[in-house]
């Protein structure tokens, strides 16, 4: 079998459900699954998208929130078979695609304002 043979048959077996459309500015909560030894519990992350990278079965996303009165990033792929659900739950308007510039904000100055839609 070929490399490039091989690379395809791995991207066919990888599973992508079908997860609402979301970009950088939206505000997302991801419920996944932690695994500690026999047990299996669902865990919810909500923040804002602050990036979207690659595309298709190899795309990723980095949500960030502040907990505690301290950021917290965490970065999720899209295929992740750990991730049961991802639901947008506003749309923010921003006009660039990486909005780093929220590490450096706190309290009112990193809201960010609703799309219209």
């Amino acid at each position: 079998m070929s490399k490039n043979a091989l690379i395809q048959f791995v991207e066919d077996q990888i599973v992508v459900k079908d997860f609402p459309k979301f970009r950088a500015g939206d505000t997302v909560t991801v419920t996944y699954k932690i695994i500690e030894g026999q047990k299996e519990r669902m865990q919810k992350f909500q923040g804002i998208v602050i990036k979207r990278s690659g595309q298709g079965k190899t795309g990723t996303f980095t949500i960030r929130k502040i907990s505690n009165n301290i950021g917290v990033e965490r970065c999720f792929p899209i295929a992740s078979p750990m991730i049961e659900n991802i639901e947008v739950n506003k749309f923010g308007a921003v006009r660039k695609s990486r909005i780093y510039y929220l590490r450096g904000l706190r309290g009112k100055k990193a809201r960010i304002k609703e799309a219209k839609k």
